[in-house]
């Protein structure tokens, strides 16, 4: 067989790798799709502010509130499992056909979408963990964060709801912490979809200050994981709810951001 022209190769190599670089990147033009998940506790409110200025800049949010919190506290706890927390973003993806997701979750929320990564990874474009729970497979909330209140009491359980001792006794204004379904806090998460475990993603974790960073990279489980997995990682000024804080600096940040690849690993 003879062999090709060393022109129509190049010329192929280059139509190929252009090709590749559409598929993984996006443009500074291009109208992008959010799917942004909040921590426990809380609700979609939270991401209200960042998710006004992605939208000011043309793109598309969707803010998820999971079952039995936030807007949907008025929903039985019982029987709530990270499962279900799962599917209500899973499905918002599926009923609202919604292709090359840039999904993002704070804090217990990365326990929601590992979950969702591992179900339909080819529905993802990018994936953001905001000082977020960064479990192995097979790992628990629990197994991930490890016991971080040292010899503090368990907190207190009402109808299927871990609630704790900061929460509001008697709320009188809106938007405000719930407590929590407690079944989401020992189910284990599957994360080993060789396709999920492809998809690019970036790591943000809070922190105040350098001090706080260094000692947190050297210590905090997930901040390892992300590290070994050769995820992107971004430190961002600011306190655990630094979406709150800073909101339009957090939606700058995804922005700059977006084109973010993993490092490859041994």
């Amino acid at each position: 067989m003879k062999s090709l022209p060393r022109a129509f190769v190049i010329l192929l190599t280059v139509c190929l790798t252009a090709a590749i670089s559409r598929a993984d990147h996006h443009t500074s033009d291009e109208k992008l799709t959010f799917v942004l998940v909040h921590g426990a506790t809380a609700g979609g409110y939270e991401w209200k502010e960042t998710g006004k200025y992605l939208q000011q800049a043309g793109h598309t949010v969707y803010r998820v509130t999971l079952t039995a919190l936030g807007e949907r506290s008025h929903l039985s706890a019982e029987g709530v499992n990270l499962t279900t927390h799962i599917n209500d973003v899973v499905n918002t993806i599926l009923f609202e056909d919604l292709h090359d997701v840039i999904l993002t979750g704070h804090s217990y929320g990365g326990m929601v979408i590992t979950g969702v990564m591992d179900r339909i990874p080819e529905r993802i474009s990018h994936v953001y963990y905001f000082d977020a729970a960064v479990p192995a497979d097979g790992q628990s909330i629990r197994d991930s964060f490890g016991n971080r209140g040292g010899d503090r009491p368990e907190p207190k359980v009402e109808n299927g709801r871990m609630v704790m001792d900061w929460l509001p006794k008697n709320p009188t204004s809106w938007p405000h912490n719930t407590g929590h379904p407690i079944g989401t806090l020992t189910e284990p998460v599957s994360y080993k979809n060789p396709a999920a475990l492809a998809l690019n993603v970036t790591y943000v974790p809070f922190v105040k200050d350098a001090e706080a960073e260094k000692t947190r990279s050297e210590s905090d489980a997930g901040w390892q994981r992300a590290k070994a997995r050769g995820w992107t990682i971004r430190p961002y000024p600011g306190s655990h709810t630094a979406m709150l804080e800073t909101p339009k600096g957090l939606a700058e940040l995804i922005l700059a951001s977006v084109n973010d690849t993993n490092t490859p690993t041994p």
